[in-house]
């Protein structure tokens, strides 16, 4: 019924993994054979929100938020930029947006340092991909080296690959009482790594001290949200501004997702709108 009624599609799948970017994927095709055998009348868009591999629509958004702020997609080339993870008093964040960070800000020729405490690592694929775009990714296991020289700095949790894998299949099966023990687990390994938090000192670390601090929003901010969390609230404050901006392409990089695949020719369309 929605896709007799609907032109497109927005789906958010991110919490079950191996499960997310399939669901969108089986969705996509189900809508073709409607399209293609005559049930529906127009092929709705299917469009990825957020899903267990990658957040396309927040990086897309992070993307365009560096264009603005260094000037141009050229002058990103060689920048470094360290996306870590970062203490949160929960557990079960998604992979998807350092995923999608990785993936994306190294094709466009950016030296990625991508930092983690031991055992909490990302998809092995998503991980090969990233190298494969540029030689100077890099994976380490401190925050501080990380943020050494960096121009660009995305401190944001996440939970632990294999984590995530467990967690899915317990859902599936609706084992809340193993599930409540993972949390806990999970939440006592979390609480070793409480100095993985951007502050003032780390940041000192950074470029000049000055690196654009990125975040997804919303941030773990320590003294503010939670007792101990992702960031500072000194930090927070003083690019708070930026985070706003950050968020603020994310609906007209949605709009272009839709523009662009409801519309034949679209940079015609899109030429004879400026002109007119």
């Amino acid at each position: 019924m929605i896709s007799f009624l609907a032109q497109t599609i927005g789906i958010r799948d991110d919490m079950y993994l191996g499960e997310g970017n399939k669901y969108m994927k089986e969705v996509s095709d189900a809508v073709e054979e409607g399209f293609q055998k005559g049930v529906l009348h127009n092929r709705p868009s299917i469009i990825n929100l957020q899903c267990d591999i990658d957040h396309p629509t927040q990086t897309l958004a992070d993307l365009l938020k560096l264009k603005d702020y260094f000037g141009s997609f050229e002058n990103l080339k060689g920048k470094k930029l360290a996306m870590t993870w970062a203490y949160s008093p929960s557990y079960g964040k998604p992979l998807s947006v350092p995923q999608g960070i990785i993936s994306l800000m190294t094709r466009f020729g950016m030296d990625v340092t991508l930092a983690y405490p031991e055992g909490y690592g990302l998809i092995p694929e998503v991980i090969e991909q990233a190298k494969g775009y540029n030689k100077n990714f890099i994976v380490v296991n401190s925050m501080e080296e990380a943020f050494k020289d960096a121009d660009i700095v995305y401190p944001k949790s996440w939970a632990p690959f294999y984590v995530m894998q467990k967690r899915t299949d317990l859902l599936k099966k609706s084992d809340n009482d193993v599930l409540k023990e993972l949390e806990k687990e999970c939440l006592a390994n979390n609480a070793k790594h409480k100095d993985w938090e951007c502050d003032g000192k780390k940041m000192k670390l950074t470029k000049g001290g000055e690196a654009l601090y990125m975040h997804c929003l919303p941030a773990d901010i320590t003294g503010v949200s939670c007792k101990a969390g992702e960031v500072s609230k000194d930090v927070f404050e003083k690019y708070r501004i930026h985070t706003y901006k950050q968020a603020s392409f994310k609906p007209f990089v949605i709009a272009a997702m839709i523009y662009l695949t409801r519309l034949e020719n679209p940079y015609q369309k899109l030429e004879k709108i400026i002109n007119k």
